[in-house]
């Protein structure tokens, strides 16, 4: 049986491979490039990080996750698919995730992965989209994720355990939610592969409600392409997938919509006829799991093949925050500042810590910033003016600072080539030390 399932596995990878090497990119022309990042947080299964960030990032970017086939690799998909060349394109940002575990394939089927918080894959994918929101003026309700194959899965499964993170899903020859789930500590399921496992779209969605007892929020929106000749995958999971999310969408199995958007392709849309409807299904006639990937039409189902137009701060707008009621913090103050540069662009993420032993209760955080740099947009402060001698101020949420607590704030703003950090932070009138 294990040999059976190595060669299973094998199989699938192999497959998997030849589906993205049918559509392979040039890399994208920028100076930009993929970053490996380390440190981004809970990670239990040692899942590795790969960060695109396009040279012109979009005011309030998109944020997508795009998760690799079995035996691939986050790189290996940054270059196999045209994802970072549509960022480039509309300024949003890719995660690229990859798996370390011998087998190449993620865990979609242990109790742990499909439950919220449970542990395992999706929480080491969770961490690197937090961490990408705290350091980018990430828009949260342009959060996405798209896979192929056991990253088709692992789409299923993150839209399953974090439906108030991930806005909409492209699943690329996958199988429904919890259908590869084992009890034997197996990463394979048969039966669901070879397209046997057949529920009613009741069961199905429960599945994704269990995911996340309790949660009442919104859906992600879901687009499932799928070959008729796929021999790894086979086609019944197709079917099933439809199924789970028209269900977990209270919507007709009946499509509102159908069309043949080119020859062998058929195309159903439910709960509404437009590009972006809460499902969208493309059945691939006499294609096999070496599928394409069309990831512009990805990108238009998700609403991310649009610009945002960069809008500056006004620079004598009043402050929305509560006026300092505390004393500057007796302990000091820290303030750690990282920077991200491009051609004529930076973010800036500030951790500001109170090092006192008594709360701060309302605060402002003044620097300068270096000659040519402009505050074009920021989060969890306020700006004023937006170059020059900068006064941030709290915002409602954030204006109690605990003892030997922290809160992190940050901007997005242009240069004409000096990306230094400020030299010298005060917070409340105190002098900070810089971290």
């Amino acid at each position: 049986m294990k040999l059976k399932l190595k060669m299973l596995a094998a199989a699938v990878a192999a497959a998997a491979l030849a589906v993205v090497a049918a559509v392979t990119f040039a890399q994208p022309a920028s100076a930009a490039s993929l970053v490996e990042v380390t440190g981004f947080g809970t990670n239990p299964t040692n899942a590795r990080m790969h960060l695109y960030v396009p040279d012109q990032v979009a005011a309030r970017p998109g944020l997508l996750v795009a998760v690799h086939y079995c035996g691939g690799s986050g790189p290996g998909f940054y270059s196999q698919t045209g994802y970072a060349n549509l960022a480039n394109q509309y300024g949003f940002i890719v995660i690229y995730p990859s798996v370390t575990r011998s087998s190449g394939c993620w865990d979609v089927s242990s109790a742990a992965a499909l439950r919220r918080g449970g542990g395992s894959d999706p929480v080491g994918i969770m961490s690197m989209v937090d961490y990408v929101r705290a350091r980018y003026p990430v828009d949260a309700n342009k959060i996405f994720v798209t896979g192929t194959s056991s990253g088709a899965m692992m789409t299923n499964v993150l839209l399953g355990d974090y439906p108030d993170v991930f806005k909409a899903g492209a699943s690329f020859a996958g199988v429904p939610f919890a259908c590869f789930a084992t009890t034997n500590g197996s990463e394979w399921n048969s039966e669901c592969a070879n397209g046997t496992i057949i529920r009613t779209a009741q069961q199905w969605g429960d599945l994704v409600r269990n995911a996340y007892p309790g949660y009442t929020g919104a859906r992600p929106r879901m687009q499932i392409w799928h070959g008729t000749n796929d021999d790894i995958l086979r086609y019944p999971n197709f079917g099933e997938q439809v199924k789970q999310w028209t269900n977990v969408h209270g919507l007709s199995q009946t499509p509102s919509f159908t069309d043949t958007p080119q020859s062998g392709y058929t195309r159903t849309r439910y709960g509404g006829t437009g590009g972006q409807a809460p499902v969208e299904a493309i059945s691939m006639q006499g294609v096999s799991h070496n599928l394409p990937v069309d990831a512009a039409q990805v990108i238009r189902f998700f609403g991310l093949d649009s610009t945002t137009t960069p809008t500056t701060a006004p620079t004598s707008a009043p402050p929305t925050s509560t006026p300092p009621t505390s004393a500057p913090p007796a302990g000091g103050c820290r303030v750690g500042y990282t920077v991200n540069a491009w051609n004529t662009g930076l973010t800036a993420s500030v951790t500001i810590t109170n090092g006192g032993s008594t709360a701060i209760n309302g605060w402002t955080l003044a620097f300068t910033l270096p000659s040519g740099q402009t505050i074009t947009n920021g989060w969890n402060a306020t700006y004023t003016p937006t170059s020059g001698a900068v006064t941030a101020r709290n915002v409602s949420y954030n204006g109690t600072i605990a003892p030997n607590a922290s809160t992190n704030i940050g901007f997005q703003a242009t240069h004409t080539g000096n990306t230094a950090r400020p030299t010298a932070f005060t917070l409340n009138g105190t002098a900070c030390t810089v971290a």
